[in-house]
């Protein structure tokens, strides 16, 4: 028994004519009669009933028919929904994201991996820029959006969108009263930044940042979570630096002062991995597509 005689009983079940089954499946009427006569005895019962003018499933034949379409269906599913995976339109897609990424292009990203890609599933994690070079190393992750990363050589990037950094106050800070903002007024600040541990390439654009102005930030509270910094400086803890598109969405009592004259700037960036370019090529174009690369 194979795919083939499983189509030809089919056939013959649909049409209950051998002559015209055998027409359709391009088989010779003796040979068909054989082939199902053999299907018969590999089974062990009777499927057809046949006289000289009548072909009629038996009660067997008329469930041999329905388990062997839902054969013949998942089997052709499941070769339909593998070379879908080997083009890598189907199965699923696993991104990593750093915060102001969320607050901009991500959400669009998605809606359009979505449209062109039906069937794939995607599954998003907000990270930061170190356990995304680990998880795509690891393979753990197909694609990542970093904020000033230093990136791994075993990884590929590309810079896709350059922002500005914003100093981050709550909305009474007298700061926001000053005619001219210096960034030195700072030095004496408390600082909500990510431990070194959790967020080391942001921290470092930070402090050169502070130190440009000509002070070390002094970091009284840590955490890895923009939401949870902004929180702290609304509550009056402290302040922070953040890419611009961080505070989109926003509904917090927060302001922030754009940083247009410094020369840190925020790059936004697409990682990869060689395994993404060989399973998930179609949505990597894609999405380089959408983000003008």
């Amino acid at each position: 028994m194979d795919t083939q005689t499983l189509k030809n009983f089919v056939t013959l079940a649909d049409t209950l004519h051998f002559t015209k089954a055998s027409e359709q499946v391009f088989m010779a009427q003796p040979a068909l009669s054989r082939q199902i006569k053999q299907l018969e005895q590999s089974i062990g019962a009777e499927l057809f009933k046949r006289d000289k003018r009548n072909v009629s499933l038996t009660k067997a034949g008329a469930y041999f028919k329905q388990a062997a379409q839902q054969t013949l269906d998942q089997l052709n599913y499941a070769i339909s929904r593998t070379k879908q995976i080997h083009n890598g339109e189907a199965g699923e897609i696993k991104i990593g994201y750093t915060h102001s990424i969320v607050q901009t292009i991500l959400p669009g990203i998605i809606k359009e991996i979505r449209a062109q890609f039906p069937d794939v599933k995607t599954i998003l994690r907000e990270m930061n820029n170190n356990e995304q070079y680990r998880d795509l190393t690891e393979q753990k992750i197909d694609i990542g959006f970093a904020t000033n990363p230093i990136v791994p050589e075993n990884l590929k990037s590309k810079v896709f969108f350059e922002d500005v950094f914003v100093v981050v106050l709550p909305e009474n800070h007298p700061l926001l009263k000053a005619k001219h903002f210096e960034l030195s007024a700072l030095a004496s600040e408390p600082f909500i930044l990510p431990h070194q541990v959790d967020g080391s390439d942001y921290v470092y654009i930070v402090e050169s940042i502070c130190l440009d102005a000509g002070f070390f930030p002094n970091v009284v509270h840590h955490t890895s979570s923009v939401s949870s910094a902004l929180k702290l400086v609304e509550a009056g803890l402290g302040i922070t630096i953040e890419p611009k598109g961080s505070m989109s969405g926003q509904n917090l009592a927060i302001r922030y002062i754009e940083l247009n004259k410094i020369s840190q700037k925020v790059q936004s960036t697409i990682l990869w991995n060689e395994n993404t370019e060989n399973e998930h090529l179609p949505i990597l174009q894609l999405v380089k597509k959408i983000i003008n690369l």
